[in-house]
C-alpha cells in the first residue's frame, strides 16, 4: 500500500513537470517584429522567440487586419520545427488605401490550442485640410475592377464622385464613414492622352487624382533573320500604342537590351549556325511580362544587302552584259537567285537568274536602238526574303534592220492599194529610209516591177489588171539594212471575191465581236479588216492565228453613227479568200429630222402616194428597218393614222380611202433606236369630177394653142411651103451650035420658055454627062465623046468633058440638081 501510494506521487510529480514545459511554451511567439507599407501593400517581417526552439510541431502565427476596429482580413502561417529561429514574411494587399482609415495588424503564435499575446502594429489615417483621394498615380490594368476613396476634411458635406469618360451606370459609391467614400469602377478603357481623372466633389470644392489605365504587353508575330551571318536581326508587331508616363516597357533580345524596342526592331550579336534554334524576346512593364519565342535555321534566313556597284560590260543590238558586286564575303559561297527588273517606255519586264555567288548575268532580247533601265535584287536559294532593289543602271543598244511589215491590200475602183502598218520606234530599230515595193504578175514572175516610198507614207496605189493575181512584195529600210520581205497576193477580183452574203453584226462595249467558221484554206490563219462602208476610207485590218476562229475588234477611230464593213478573209498559199462580210455600228443614233430630201405627193383617186428617193448610206445613222407614214386632217388634228413597211429599200408608201381636204403627211424611218429622221409635207385632195373637167379643159387650150400656132406659121411660110411641095420642073435649053451639027453624037437642044420662070425658079439644073454608046433622050455625042449640059442665064448648053480614059467614054447623066 505504502509502495503503491508512494508509485502515484511519483506519477504526479513527472506530470507536474511535463505539464510545466508545456506551459513554457505557450510563452513561445512573435520578436523583433518590423511593420512596412506601401501604396496598399503591408508587409511584416517577426522572428521567433529563443522559447520556440523546444517546439518539435507545427507552430502557428495569426494574422488579423482591423480597420476602424473591425477585422477586415484573417490569415495564419505556419511554421515547421525545422523553420523554427529564422525570420518570417508576410504581404498582404489592402483593398483600401492606407491613407483612408486607421489600419492595424495583429500577430500571435499558437500551438496546441494555446496562444501568445498579441502584438500590434498600426497605421494612422491621414489628415489634411483638403480632399484627398486614394490610390493616386498608380497604374491599372484595362479590364480590372478598383476602388477609389475619397477623404473629407473634417466639417464637409460629401457632393459627388466620378471618373472622366465612364458612365454613371458602370460605377459604384459606397460611404465608409462621414469622411470617407468609396468608388468602385470596371475599368473598360485605356487611358487617353495622359490619365484618366478620378474627381471627388463636397458642396464647397473639388479635388482631382490621376489614374492610369493600360494594357499589359502585347507585342507578338516575332521573326528573327540575318544580313551578315554574324549578327541577329528581329522585328515584330508592337502591342498598343501608349502615352502613359507611369508605364515604360522595356525589351530585351537573347538577354541583350533592345533600347529602341519600342518601334518593333532589335540586333545583337549572334553566332550564326545551321540548325534550328529559339530566339526569344523579353517584353516587361508595370503591368506584365511577355515572352516570345521564334524557333528558326538562320542560314535559311538570310536577308541579303542590295548588290552593288552595278554596271554593263557589253552592249549590242539585242542583248547586254550586267555585272555587279557583294559587300559581304560570305556571299560569294551562296546559291543566289537573282531577279533583273528591266524597264523601257513605260514598261517593264522581269527575269530571273541563279548561280553560286551570283554577280554576272545576260539579258536577251533586247529592242534595238532603245534605252533600257535596269535594276535587280537578290535572295538565297531558301529565298527568305528579296534584297532591296539595287542602284539603277541605264544603257542603249545599237540598231539593228527593221522588223518585218504588216502587209495587206484594199481594192478601189480600178486600183490595188498595198497598205502597211507604220512600224513603232521599237520595231524600226532606227530611222526608217524609205520602203521599196516590188509585184509581179504569177503567170509572168520574170516581169518584176519595182517602185520606192517615202519613209512618211504607208500605202501605194498600183495600177494592174484586176483581173489578174499579182505577189507583191513591200521591205523597209533604214541605215542598217532591209527588213524582211512581207510579201501579199492580190485576188483576181473579177472571179467574184465579193460575192458573198453581208450580214449585221453584234456590238459589245463599243467593240465588234466576230466568229466564223473554221476553213481548211486558212494555212497562214485570217485577216479581218474593217473600214466605214460609205466614203473613201483606209483599211484597217487584224491578224488572226488559225487555231482561232473568233476576233474582239476595237479601233480608237471608231465613231458611233457610222456603218462599218467588216470582211473575214482566209490566207492561204496564194490570195486570200473572203469567207464572210459583215456590218455594222458601233453604237447606232437617231436619225436627223429632213431625211427625205425629196418627199413628193401623188393622188389617185381617193388614194394619196408619198415617195422619196433611196436614202444614201451617208445619211444612215442606224439601221433602217422600215418607214412608217403618218397622216392627219387639218380638220381634225386630234386623229392621227399611218400605214407602214418593214421594207428598208421601200421608197414610197399610199395613204387609200381618204376624204377631200387638206392633209399633213409625216414620214419617219424605223430604227433600233426608235422612229426618227421626221419629215412633213402638206397636201390638198381635189375629187375626181374637178379633175376630170380640168383635164378636158387643159386638153382643148392644148389643142386650140397648137392648131393657132400651126395657121400661123402655114401662112408666113405659104410660099416656102409651095416651093417646097411643088417645086417647079425647068426646061433643058440647047445652044445653036449644038444644034447646028446634027448627027449621031449630038443631043437635041431643051427649049426652056422663060415666059413661064421668075427670078426665083433660075435654079441650078444638075448636069448632064453622057457615055459612049448610051443614048440620052434618044441623043449621042459625036466620036463617042462625053459632054455636058451646063446651064447658063438663057438656057442650057453643052460642054464637051475631059477624055475618061483608054476605055470606051461612058457619059453619065446627072439628074437634076435643085433646091425642092
Amino acid at each position: 500500500m505504502i509502495m503503491i501510494t508512494w508509485l502515484l506521487l511519483v506519477s504526479l510529480f513527472c506530470k507536474s513537470a511535463q505539464d510545466g514545459q508545456e506551459n513554457g511554451v505557450l510563452h513561445c511567439g512573435p520578436q523583433n517584429l518590423t511593420f512596412s507599407n506601401s501604396d496598399q501593400v503591408i508587409q511584416l517581417i517577426w522572428e521567433d522567440d529563443p522559447s520556440c526552439s523546444a517546439v518539435h510541431d507545427i507552430l502557428t502565427y495569426e494574422l488579423s487586419v482591423l480597420i476602424a476596429d473591425t477585422q477586415v482580413h484573417y490569415d495564419e502561417v505556419a511554421v515547421t520545427p525545422d523553420q523554427i529561429g529564422s525570420t518570417h514574411f508576410w504581404i498582404w494587399t489592402s483593398h483600401l488605401a492606407l491613407e483612408c482609415a486607421a489600419l492595424s495588424v495583429r500577430l500571435s503564435s499558437r500551438y496546441k490550442n494555446q496562444k501568445s499575446p498579441w502584438k500590434q502594429e498600426q497605421i494612422a489615417p491621414v489628415t489634411s485640410e483638403k480632399i484627398q483621394i486614394y490610390p493616386e498615380d498608380r497604374v491599372f490594368k484595362v479590364g480590372s475592377r478598383v476602388t477609389f476613396y475619397c477623404v473629407l476634411p473634417a466639417g464637409q458635406v460629401f457632393d459627388k464622385m466620378y471618373l472622366t469618360g465612364y458612365n454613371t451606370a458602370d460605377m459604384n459609391i459606397t460611404k465608409i464613414s462621414n469622411q470617407t467614400y468609396e468608388l468602385n469602377v470596371y475599368l473598360n478603357q485605356a487611358s487617353k492622352n495622359s490619365c484618366t481623372d478620378v474627381k471627388c466633389h463636397t458642396t464647397t470644392s473639388r479635388y482631382g487624382a490621376c489614374a492610369y489605365v493600360d494594357y499589359p504587353p502585347d507585342d507578338k508575330d516575332l521573326q528573327c533573320e540575318t544580313q551578315n551571318l554574324e549578327s541577329i536581326d528581329c522585328h515584330w508587331n508592337t502591342g498598343r500604342n501608349t502615352f502613359l508616363p507611369k508605364l515604360s516597357t522595356a525589351y530585351w533580345l537573347l538577354g541583350s537590351p533592345c533600347p529602341h524596342g519600342y518601334s518593333g526592331i532589335c540586333s545583337t550579336k549572334a553566332q550564326v549556325d545551321v540548325g534550328e534554334r529559339n530566339w526569344t524576346l523579353t517584353v516587361v512593364n508595370k503591368l506584365g511580362r511577355l515572352e516570345l519565342s521564334d524557333r528558326a535555321d538562320m542560314t535559311k534566313r538570310v536577308h541579303m544587302f542590295a548588290p552593288e556597284q552595278v554596271t554593263t560590260s557589253a552592249v549590242n543590238a539585242r542583248n547586254a552584259s550586267l555585272e555587279w558586286r557583294w559587300t559581304v564575303q560570305q556571299y560569294n559561297d551562296l546559291n543566289i537567285t537573282c531577279q533583273l527588273n528591266v524597264s523601257y517606255d513605260g514598261t517593264s519586264t522581269i527575269t530571273e537568274k541563279a548561280g553560286v555567288g551570283l554577280k554576272l548575268a545576260v539579258l536577251n532580247d533586247l529592242i534595238p536602238d532603245w534605252d533600257y533601265h535596269v535594276t535587280l535584287r537578290c535572295g538565297t536559294t531558301h529565298l527568305w526574303k528579296w534584297s532591296d532593289w539595287s542602284a539603277r543602271v541605264n544603257f542603249h543598244t545599237k540598231g539593228d534592220v527593221p522588223d518585218a511589215l504588216d502587209v495587206w491590200m484594199q481594192m478601189k475602183e480600178n486600183q490595188i492599194i498595198i497598205i502597211w502598218k507604220m512600224l513603232l520606234a521599237s520595231q524600226s530599230h532606227g530611222a526608217i529610209t524609205d520602203y521599196a515595193v516590188t509585184w509581179v504578175e504569177t503567170t509572168e514572175p520574170e516581169q518584176q516591177n519595182r517602185t520606192t516610198v517615202a519613209p512618211k507614207e504607208h500605202q501605194v496605189a498600183l495600177n494592174l489588171d484586176t483581173t489578174k493575181e499579182y505577189v507583191v512584195t513591200v521591205i523597209a529600210r533604214n541605215k542598217n539594212g532591209n527588213s524582211s520581205h512581207s510579201i501579199v497576193t492580190t485576188p483576181c477580183f473579177s472571179s467574184g471575191i465579193s460575192r458573198v452574203n453581208t450580214s449585221r453584226i453584234t456590238v459589245s462595249n463599243g467593240s465588234f465581236s466576230l466568229s466564223w467558221s473554221a476553213s481548211p484554206k486558212a494555212s497562214g490563219g485570217y485577216v479581218v479588216d474593217w473600214c466605214p462602208t460609205s466614203g473613201r476610207c483606209s483599211v484597217e485590218w487584224l491578224r488572226v492565228p488559225p487555231h482561232e476562229t473568233n476576233a474582239t475588234i476595237f479601233s480608237k477611230n471608231f465613231k458611233e453613227g457610222l456603218r462599218y464593213s467588216l470582211s473575214v478573209y482566209a490566207c492561204t498559199q496564194g490570195a486570200p479568200v473572203l469567207l464572210e462580210r459583215r456590218e455594222g455600228y458601233v453604237k447606232e443614233e437617231r436619225i436627223e429630222d429632213g431625211l427625205f430630201k425629196t418627199l413628193k405627193g401623188k393622188q389617185q383617186d381617193s388614194d394619196f402616194e408619198i415617195s422619196w428617193d433611196p436614202i444614201s448610206l451617208n445619211e444612215q445613222t442606224a439601221f433602217i428597218q422600215g418607214y412608217v407614214l403618218y397622216w392627219s386632217d387639218y380638220k381634225n388634228n386630234n386623229t392621227v393614222c399611218n400605214v407602214s413597211t418593214g421594207n428598208p429599200e421601200a421608197t414610197s408608201l399610199t395613204a387609200r380611202n381618204l376624204k377631200i381636204s387638206s392633209y399633213t403627211f409625216t414620214v419617219k424611218a424605223q430604227t433600233a433606236v426608235g422612229e426618227c429622221g421626221t419629215t412633213l409635207i402638206t397636201a390638198t385632195l381635189n375629187s375626181p369630177t374637178d379633175k376630170l373637167i380640168k383635164t378636158v379643159f387643159i386638153s382643148l387650150v392644148t389643142v386650140f394653142s397648137l392648131l393657132s400656132l400651126l395657121t400661123v406659121v402655114c401662112y408666113r411660110q405659104w410660099a416656102c411651103i409651095h416651093q417646097k411641095v411643088y417645086p417647079p420642073v425647068p426646061k433643058p435649053v440647047l445652044t445653036d451650035e449644038w444644034l447646028a451639027s446634027p448627027g449621031v453624037h449630038r443631043c437635041r437642044p431643051l427649049c426652056v420658055d422663060e415666059s413661064h420662070q421668075s427670078e426665083a425658079e433660075n435654079m441650078d439644073v444638075p448636069e448632064l454627062q453622057c457615055k459612049s454608046g448610051a443614048t440620052v433622050n434618044n441623043y449621042l455625042s459625036q466620036a463617042n465623046m462625053p459632054f455636058v449640059f451646063a446651064q447658063t442665064s438663057k438656057g442650057y448648053y453643052n460642054q464637051p468633058l475631059k477624055s475618061l480614059g483608054n476605055n470606051s467614054p461612058a457619059w453619065d447623066l446627072s439628074f437634076w440638081r435643085g433646091h425642092l
